[in-house]
C-alpha cells in the first residue's frame, strides 16, 4: 500500500483486500466512508495521497478495535471468574453491530456516504415475493421496506440529523424485522437480514455523536445523493 514503486491499481487493490479484513460498517460501507473522508478528493483510483489517507483512517480505527477486543477479554475472564456467564447486553451491539471505532468521534461526512451507498443498494435489492411469506404477514414486508426506505431518507435529506419520531420509527422498524426472521433456514431470511443489517446501520449513524464538519464547501448540502453517485464500487455484498 505505502510502497510508491507499485502501480497505483495495484495499491488500491490492496486497499480494496485490507477493507476486505476490517470492515466494521460492512464492506460497501466501510469503503464509501473511507472515500468521503479522504478528501479532497473522493476517487482514490487516481489519487495516491487519498489512498493513503484512507489507509491511515482505517490503520486508526482498527487500532482502536484491537485495544476494546483485548479489554473485552480480560472484562470476560473477569466475569466469568465471578460466575456471570452471559455477556453485558450493553455489550452485544458494540461487538457485533455496525460501529466505527475511534478515538474521536465519527466523519458526519464518512456516515452520510456510507449510508447512501448502503441505501442504493437497499432501493435495488430484489423485493421479496409474495410467496415467501404467510397470509397473515402479506403486508408487513411491503410496510417495513417503505418506513426503513423513508426513515433512510429523512436521515440523508438532513444530513446526518434525525428527528425523534424518526428514531423512534427506525427502532420500532427494527424490532419489526426481527420479529419476522425465523431460526435456521427460512427463505425471507435472505431479505429480513440484508434490510436489518442496512436498519441497524443507518440507526449507528443517526445514533452517532457527530462533531465534524457534514460537507466540504464544494458539496452543495441540499444534494447528498451527489455524494455517492460517482463513487459506485459494484457488487451488493455488506
Amino acid at each position: 500500500m505505502r510502497d510508491e514503486q507499485l502501480p497505483l491499481a495495484r495499491r488500491h487493490t490492496s486497499l480494496r483486500c485490507a477493507v476486505g479484513q476490517y470492515c466494521p460498517l460492512g464492506f460497501n460501507a466501510t469503503w464509501a466512508y473511507l472515500a468521503a473522508t479522504a478528501r479532497p478528493s473522493p476517487d482514490l483510483r487516481r489519487d495516491p495521497a487519498a489512498l493513503l489517507r484512507a489507509l491511515e483512517t482505517l490503520e486508526a480505527s482498527r487500532a482502536v478495535r484491537l485495544n476494546e477486543v483485548d479489554a473485552f477479554a480480560v472484562r470476560r475472564h473477569a466475569e466469568k471468574a465471578a460466575d456471570r456467564r452471559t455477556p453485558r447486553r450493553i455489550d452485544t451491539p458494540q461487538m457485533t453491530g455496525p460501529r466505527w471505532p475511534s478515538e474521536t468521534e465519527p466523519s458526519r461526512l464518512g456516515l452520510i456516504a456510507a449510508v447512501a451507498n448502503r441505501h442504493t443498494a437497499f432501493q435495488r435489492f430484489p423485493f421479496p415475493d409474495e410467496s415467501l411469506y404467510r397470509d397473515n404477514q402479506a403486508q408487513q414486508p411491503a410496510d417495513l421496506h417503505a418506513r426503513l426506505d423513508s426513515c433512510a431518507t429523512s436521515y440523508l435529506t438532513n444530513l446526518g440529523h434525525v428527528d425523534a419520531p424518526t428514531r423512534d420509527a427506525l427502532a420500532e422498524t427494527i424490532l419489526r424485522i426481527q420479529s419476522l426472521i425465523r431460526p435456521g433456514y427460512a427463505p425471507l431470511n435472505g431479505h429480513l437480514l440484508v434490510w436489518l443489517r442496512f436498519a441497524n446501520l443507518v440507526a449507528y449513524a443517526a445514533a452517532a455523536p457527530l462533531g465534524h464538519s457534514a460537507l466540504p464547501p464544494e458539496v452543495p448540502r441540499q444534494e447528498p445523493g451527489r455524494l455517492l453517485r460517482h463513487r459506485r464500487d459494484g457488487g451488493q455484498a455488506e
